[in-house]
């Protein structure tokens, strides 16, 4: 099972594709790091905000996570260089992952605080320095950074660093709901010329990439999903409130609703509860065909594969096959 622990939703950034900066949480609406040692043992974590580092308690939320899973990574805007390395030096097993939404000019542009990619990329080194492997850049497409992919993929094989893609969406956790593509094909090319190049690595890992890259070209063309959606069933979303969600998709009105609350009930009572059958059933529902990382990559782990033929496929057939 895995997870994507939410432990804030204040931010420092004022980024174009997401509205939590707007709507800062008052005081008291956070959980206790003491909270998560109700979940269970878990195969990956995903630390999030927000921005974690805001948390002044985030290394106590970063011990206990990592005796409950077998990996976690922490993702941050990289803003804050001082405690994101204090606590890389502390917990060495963690991984992290920057958000950078392209090179200089886009990236601060897009992220709405001037010298923020400078600050990321401090940060990414600094993290280098110290010897860990498990670090690398996320990017959000849309239609303002397409332009930048191919060449901040580029930077990121440079420095030796992981490649995260996503692409805008909208749910009640992003603030957002005008999120969409006026220029879809220019991101499909962008998304083209980045598969290619996975599947010309060496590394296996990266033609699983270019997999999950294949799946945003086909969300941003509104088709359905590559594989079916398990969230609630195979990962599930914590909120700063306590709240168990299945994913972090869900809008007023759309999709499956919450679990239950870990203040109250166990998580056992909740995972095994009716509530939480009603929920996946509405995950089996539900219209968004959604594609992003914490719902795809537990699929494709799930259903190896679809995903391997489709490799093997492009391989043979060379790396300028259409998606």
């Amino acid at each position: 099972m895995e997870a994507a622990v939410v432990v804030t939703y204040r931010c420092i950034q004022k980024c174009a594709m997401c509205g939590i900066w707007k709507h800062p949480p008052a005081a008291g609406e956070e959980f206790e790091p003491a909270l998560l040692r109700r979940l269970p043992r878990l195969a990956f974590a995903n630390i999030t905000g927000g921005e974690p580092f805001l948390r002044d308690d985030i290394g106590e939320i970063a011990a206990i996570l990592t005796a409950k899973a077998e990996r976690v990574v922490v993702s941050t805007n990289g803003l804050l260089t001082d405690r994101i390395v204090d606590l890389a030096r502390r917990h060495r097993r963690l991984g992290f992952r920057i958000s950078l939404e392209g090179l200089p000019e886009v990236n601060d542009r897009l992220r709405g605080v001037p010298g923020s990619f400078d600050r990321g990329m401090r940060t990414l080194l600094a993290l280098r320095s110290l010897g860990l492997r498990d670090i690398g850049f996320g990017i959000t497409l849309s239609d303002g950074n397409t332009g930048d992919l191919l060449p901040l993929y580029e930077l990121a094989k440079g420095l030796r660093a992981e490649f995260a893609t996503a692409a805008v969406h909208n749910s009640s956790y992003f603030h957002a709901s005008e999120n969409r593509f006026l220029r879809p094909e220019d991101a499909v090319q962008a998304l083209q010329a980045l598969i290619d190049r996975l599947l010309r690595s060496r590394r296996p890992k990266d033609w699983l990439r270019a997999y999950f890259n294949r799946g945003l070209i086909e969300y941003i063309r509104g088709a359905p999903r590559l594989l079916p959606c398990r969230a609630g069933t195979d990962i599930f979303f914590l909120d700063p409130a306590g709240d168990i969600w299945p994913c972090n998709g869900t809008e007023p009105g759309r999709g499956p609703g919450r679990l239950g609350n870990l203040h109250r009930r166990t998580f056992e009572d909740i995972w095994e509860s009716v509530e939480a059958e009603a929920v996946r059933a509405a995950v089996r529902r539900c219209p968004k065909n959604c594609w992003m990382i914490g719902t795809a990559s537990p699929a494709i782990k799930r259903s190896p594969l679809k995903p391997a033929l489709w490799v093997l496929r492009r391989k043979l057939g060379g790396s300028r096959r259409p998606a």
